[in-house]
């Protein structure tokens, strides 16, 4: 009853909107010392005679099966400088006809078998990705379809015309997104001439993008040698060989993926602000380049990260918007990639805020830079990084994520076996280095979205400030 009364308590507090800050914890619910010991499931992994590796991990609980395909070298980190979009327009492009069913026929035939299939070309990212879901029962059919889609597309101008449109449109509307702008300026600062710095097309690339090039950038690109097909759910390895074979006679051809272009960190403080007059809040980034997804440094970051900004009991969200009130939430996180990505601190704080939430941020990143963390704080937040995984576990399709990651950066077969046991052994020591070290206050890059008239005066104080207008240009 302790535990239930200790809940009800925590629960009536949080109803009441009483800072978590000032929730004191009494330790009644058992903790485990114990650290969480795994073996995963193994994915089934073959290859076929066009070079396409496939990963199959079965779970017949259910009659459903997921699919995902990562067509490396595909993606839009290599779409030409002067033609933004290619690569994106491409995947989208996919469902829009094929040589024997027109846009509204893949729609319906779709619809008909329960079946979904999404093709896209993330930016930033090297790779497509082609997902496809359904019924083990119609598998054959709705993967038929699937079939057609990613090898027989046919990519009619009278649907490009209409995507042209819509992307045009799409930009117009993302000059009024805060979360747009931001995105935008955020990823100019922190990658430069890197390609990772795009984040949409323009209206001259929508305007040049043309069938054949669409055509062109599909036949050399798609190429089953450089994919990976990871298969979850109600389905047999050797059966499902059986069926791609006959389904997918897609066809290698000597495209190879090039190496993945480095970055590095931005050297000086750096500040932007795009100017929102009259917006009642500022939106905030702020950090620098980091880890890849390989580098050792990866596990340390990520518990530091959760400790500095990961959830909402860590220090950030506690501090800014939980004692302070100055923001509606204040978080941070790590993007890693084959190239090493950023560590991003964020706020969205009232605009009449802004210097005591940047003053309390740059608080936050000095302390856990020089102060080590506290042991019970830190083992709370690797128990809850351990914790969030082992839920993970329960989720086929996040099993699946974790062998298609594993493939694509060649970890060991033990990697998430031992992962637990990874996250368990960082010490205050290892925090505060990968803190010292990608957390540096004079490399700070700074990204601001909101009124100038209101926010500029205080970014002033923090360093030289680069100004924005809604369109990219500067004022």
């Amino acid at each position: 009853m302790k535990t239930i009364s200790a809940f009800l308590f925590v629960t009536v507090l949080a109803a009441q909107d009483v800072p978590l800050s000032k929730i004191e914890r009494k330790g009644l619910a058992p903790v485990s010392r114990e650290i969480l010991r795994v073996k995963l499931p193994k994915a089934t992994e073959f290859k076929l005679d066009n070079g396409l590796t496939v990963l199959v991990m079965e779970d017949h609980k259910l009659p459903l099966v997921t699919m995902r395909l990562i067509i490396q070298g595909a993606g839009a980190l290599n779409d030409p400088r002067d033609l933004p979009g290619l690569a994106a327009f491409t995947a989208t492009m996919l469902r829009e006809g094929t040589a024997s069913r027109t846009s509204k026929q893949i729609a319906e035939e779709s619809d008909r078998l329960g079946a979904t299939i999404a093709p896209s070309a993330p930016w930033a990212s090297d790779s497509v990705t082609v997902a496809m879901a359904g019924l083990s029962d119609n598998l054959a059919d709705w993967l038929a379809v699937g079939a057609d889609v990613l090898l027989h597309p046919v990519f009619p101008e009278s649907e490009l015309n209409k995507l042209k449109q819509r992307q045009k449109a799409q930009l117009q509307q993302n000059r009024s997104s805060s979360n747009f702008l931001l995105g935008e300026r955020w990823n100019k600062a922190i990658y430069g001439d890197h390609p990772a710095s795009v984040t949409s097309p323009t209206p001259q690339s929508i305007d040049a993008i043309t069938p054949e090039m669409l055509k062109n950038w599909h036949a050399a690109r798609y190429a089953p040698q450089n994919a990976i097909l990871g298969v979850s759910g109600d389905v047999r390895p050797a059966e499902l060989r059986t069926l791609l074979t006959k389904i997918l006679p897609w066809k290698s051809n000597t495209f190879a993926v090039a190496e993945t272009p480095q970055t590095k960190p931005v050297q000086g403080r750096k500040i932007y602000l795009v100017d929102r007059p009259g917006a009642v809040q500022a939106d905030v980034y702020l950090g620098n380049i980091a880890v890849r997804r390989a580098d050792p440094d990866y596990i340390p970051m990520i518990v530091m990260n959760h400790v500095l900004g990961g959830a909402a009991s860590s220090r950030l969200f506690i501090n800014l918007r939980e004692e302070h009130g100055y923001t509606y939430g204040a978080y941070s996180f790590v993007t890693a990639r084959k190239y090493a990505g950023p560590w991003i601190g964020m706020a969205n704080m009232r605009t009449d805020a802004t210097a005591g939430a940047m003053t309390e941020f740059l608080k936050e990143i000095d302390r856990i830079r020089n102060q080590p963390v506290p042991e019970s704080e830190l083992e709370e937040h690797k128990r809850a990084l351990v914790a969030g995984f082992a839920l993970s576990l329960e989720d086929p399709n996040q099993l699946l994520d974790f062998a298609i990651t594993q493939k694509l950066y060649g970890f060991p077969a033990d990697y998430w076996d031992t992962y637990p046991a990874k996250i368990s052994a960082v010490t205050a020591e290892q925090v505060a280095r990968v803190a010292n070290q990608y957390l540096q206050p004079d490399n700070l890059q700074i990204v601001a979205v909101g009124d100038a008239a209101k926010v500029k005066p205080v970014l002033d104080k923090l360093g030289p400030v680069t100004l924005f207008d809604t369109a990219g240009n500067k004022k």
